[in-house]
């Protein structure tokens, strides 16, 4: 557990971009495979297996009503808030991480192991059931489309280096 919770809690967390929800997730896989663990055959990593369950239960969890009712929420807030950071820089690593955010999932997901967990592409098709090509074109994709959102920034590190 110790070794692999924060991993799994930010795989989470870049599906369903909630760190509460993230860490439910990753608490619920921990539990499913605490009950089943003579169930598992060591045919290959327990790291994939990990991601796996837990990209399975984000994707569940954003097919749930419990989702679509926060959002609602979030489209309908019941009161006002004022947002006292809103003249507050975000920094660049907040940016990029937002930009990422707002991809579509099957591009999000592909990036997200490819540079956060450092999974080769062989990895992810594997992990994901998809053949390599097409996870390449949504590696791709995905970085033209963070490239795209990302253009207009001016990046405090190019400034002042």
């Amino acid at each position: 557990m110790n070794l692999y919770t924060e991993p799994l809690i930010r795989l989470a967390y870049y599906y369903v971009k909630d760190r509460q929800a993230a860490e439910d997730i990753v608490q619920e896989v921990f539990i499913k495979i605490y009950h089943a663990q003579y169930k598992y055959e060591e045919r290959g990593e327990l790291k994939a297996f990990l991601y796996k369950m837990t990209a399975n239960k984000s994707k569940d969890y954003l097919k749930s009503w419990t989702y679509k009712k926060v959002q609602l929420q979030k489209i309908f807030p019941s009161t006002i808030k004022i947002d006292s950071d809103g003249l507050v820089r975000k920094d660049e690593q907040t940016i990029v991480g937002d930009a990422i955010l707002e991809l579509p999932l099957k591009h999000r997901e592909v990036l997200i192991y490819y540079y956060f967990n450092d999974m080769k592409i062989s990895e992810i098709a594997l992990l994901l059931s998809t053949p390599e090509s097409t996870i390449k074109t949504r590696l791709r994709r995905g970085k033209e489309l963070l490239k795209d959102v990302l253009k207009d920034i001016e990046w405090e590190v190019l400034l002042n280096g």
